[in-house]
C-alpha cells in the first residue's frame, strides 16, 4: 500500500482500498509491451496518453489507484456495493456491466439496482475468455467476492 487513499466523498475505507490495489497488482502482474495498450498493472491507454510501458512500479501504483478512484465514483450509487464492483470492472470494463450502445446492462446490475443483493452467481459468472470458462479468473471472481463482498 501507501499511495493515494481514496477521497472521503467514496466512502471508502482506506485499508480496503488498498487490499483491492494489491488483489488487482496481484491478479493482473506487470504487463510489458506485448501487452499493449494495456501498461503497469493494466491500465488501458486512452487515446491522447502519452504513457509507455516504461514506468515505474509507483507510476503503475498511481494509474492503478486513480483508475480504481475513477470506478468506485462511477458506482458510487451502489453503496459499499462499489468498490466490489469497481474492482470486478477493472477486470472486464465497465460497459460490460453497466451497458453501451447495443450491450445491454448486466444481471448483474440489474440486480442491485432491484435492490437484489444475492449476486454471488452473477458476479462469478465472469469467468469466461473466449467464451470458454477460466479457471485463473474464476479464482480471481472468487477471490474478489470474498474480499469485498460486504454483507
Amino acid at each position: 500500500g501507501g499511495g493515494e487513499p481514496p477521497p472521503d466523498r467514496l466512502m471508502i475505507p482506506a485499508s480496503l482500498f488498498d487490499r483491492a490495489v494489491a488483489c488487482i497488482k496481484s491478479f493482473e502482474g506487470w504487463h510489458y509491451a506485448r501487452h499493449h495498450p494495456y501498461i503497469g498493472y493494466g491500465h488501458k491507454l486512452l487515446p491522447g496518453e502519452k504513457l509507455t510501458c516504461n514506468l515505474t512500479k509507483a507510476q503503475a501504483d498511481s494509474l492503478l489507484r486513480a483508475d480504481l478512484i475513477k470506478r468506485c465514483s462511477t458506482f458510487r450509487r451502489f453503496g459499499k456495493d462499489a468498490l466490489l464492483l469497481a474492482v470486478l470492472s477493472y477486470n472486464v470494463g465497465e460497459y460490460r456491466l453497466l451497458g453501451s450502445g447495443r450491450i445491454p446492462k448486466s444481471t448483474l446490475i440489474r440486480k442491485l439496482e432491484a435492490g437484489n443483493r444475492n449476486i454471488y452467481q452473477e458476479y462469478i459468472s465472469y469467468c469466461r475468455y473466449k467464451g470458454r470458462r477460466h479457471a485463473g479468473l474464476l479464482k480471481r471472481c472468487k477471490t474478489e467476492f470474498a474480499l469485498f463482498f460486504i454483507p
